[in-house]
């Protein structure tokens, strides 16, 4: 048997490509799909069968389009609702592929059609090898009960709970799991970065695991969920119906700086995605910047929403191109265009360009003792929660998407996250809404705690 993962970091996303006697299946597709091809090649193998373990709704998935470049069939849930061409698949569902099997069980919860895939390799043994567990059970943690429009987060819960004690941890201690999502995904709250683990490890390691009542399971997978953004929903639409092929979308526009210039004074968005410390040093004003080196696509998805039209910024017509790639794997797929030359074409026609003053942690400690000065914190409310600077305000970057927070815009904002990626979009987006005098804190919090200065733990202040 052949078997693959292949793991896209900025969606914290795991997909998956089994093979055997030179027929392949491939599970939870991401959107482009040009890896699954090449790796069927480099195998010798051809793909005949895509599962999906869910309707995903952190990304768009590529399903449709590998089906139609493959001739494969679709399997998914019958609870989906699918309306591409597909196998609806129960409890029980077996598949034979060559000396491999695949063993579908419905374990609603995380949504109402998700499933788990147990894998035998009969060429070794008889009693399952692997079971890919989707968003249902991950490394640490288990799938949230809240991105369903049919069931509320209680009744999800209570279903998850009876799917992972009834089918999931009836399995062997030593059958190995591989989830659909790993550290840094919203679909959960407390993954570990291990791309693969095993049932025994998860039954003597995983929070929710531990949790003996289906009651309090209830109680502590309804609390304190993180922000679910406006696009899951829409993307979840989306692979139910089956995504356009990425070859589909339209080319982008290149715009010289005087086009581009004239549609954000008509509300357009510009996207840059430069890293944090070349748009610091100058950068379009009113532009916002996620950068591509971190979790872009879903903060773009999350801040921006899927019908924006933002007009790309980059240092090279490559980075465009990723650019544009990422948002199209959320679902973002209409960005106007792109600035032709970058900021350098913006400058060359005589246009400014904005600075972002940043600080270190310890200057801004120094600086909070004199006065006029202002911290806000733009992390997840677990990591307030855990620690934060004295006297900060909290509005975490998710709650930007609604508005920019309510503090003293006479006062220096020194705005900071974790490690400096979050606090950046957030001086981007503080800065387009008129915010005159906005510091980013270099290092963030980490910096922050390295420098070993003071550090509370009282309830959230929101701005």
């Amino acid at each position: 048997m052949h078997f693959e993962q292949f793991y896209l970091g900025c969606l914290a996303h795991a997909s998956y490509m089994l093979a055997s006697e030179a027929e392949a299946v491939v599970v939870d597709p991401q959107r482009d799909v040009e890896i699954y091809l090449r790796a069927a090649e480099a195998n010798g193998v051809s793909i005949r069968h895509i599962f999906e373990t869910h309707l995903h709704a952190d990304f768009v998935s590529g399903h449709n389009e590998l089906a139609a470049r493959t001739g494969a069939q679709i399997y998914i849930g019958a609870q989906a609702g699918a309306t591409f061409p597909h196998v609806e698949v129960h409890d029980g569902f077996q598949l034979q592929v060559g000396r491999l099997r695949i063993t579908a069980l419905e374990t609603p919860g995380h949504t109402p059609e998700s499933m788990c895939l147990v894998i035998t390799d009969e060429e070794k043994s008889a009693a399952p090898w692997a079971v890919l567990t989707g968003d249902t059970l991950f490394l640490g943690d288990v799938g949230r009960p809240d991105l369903s429009k049919r069931y509320t987060p209680v009744q999800l819960a209570g279903m998850l709970y009876d799917s992972l004690h009834s089918k999931i941890l009836k399995l062997a201690d030593d059958v190995l799991v591989y989830p659909a999502h790993g550290a840094g995904s919203l679909c959960g709250r407390n993954m570990r970065a291990e791309r693969v683990s095993t049932i025994g490890t998860e039954r003597l390691t995983n929070y929710a695991l531990q949790i003996k009542s289906r009651e309090e399971f209830v109680k502590q997978l309804t609390s304190n969920l993180p922000a679910r953004p406006a696009y899951f929903s829409q993307d979840a639409e989306i692979n139910r119906t089956g995504a356009a092929a990425l070859s589909d979308l339209p080319e982008l526009k290149p715009l010289d700086a005087a086009e581009l210039k004239a549609l954000m004074a008509e509300g357009a968005m510009a996207l840059d995605v430069r890293p944090g410390e070349q748009f610091a040093a100058g950068h379009v004003a009113g532009s916002v910047n996620i950068a591509l080196s971190g979790q872009f696509a879903s903060w773009a998805g999350a801040l921006l929403g899927l019908s924006s039209r933002p007009v790309l910024i980059a240092e090279t017509e490559e980075a465009v191109e990723e650019a544009r790639m990422r948002l199209a794997r959320v679902g973002l797929e209409d960005a106007y265009g792109f600035l032709k030359g970058g900021v350098g074409t913006w400058s060359k026609a005589g246009f400014p360009l904005v600075a972002l003053p940043q600080i270190s942690a310890g200057d801004l400690s120094q600086k909070l003792e004199g006065g006029g000065w202002h911290v806000l914190d733009v992390r997840r409310e677990p990591e307030w929660e855990a620690g934060h600077i004295a006297d900060a305000s909290w509005w975490p970057l998710d709650n930007f998407k609604v508005s920019p927070p309510e503090i003293d815009r006479n006062l220096t904002v020194a705005v900071h996250c974790k490690g400096g990626y979050r606090s950046m979009i957030a001086c981007s987006l503080l800065q387009r809404a008129g915010f005159q005098n906005v510091v980013n804190v270099v290092g963030g919090f980490d910096a922050w705690q390295g420098a070993k200065l003071p550090v509370v733990t009282e309830k959230p202040v929101v701005a």
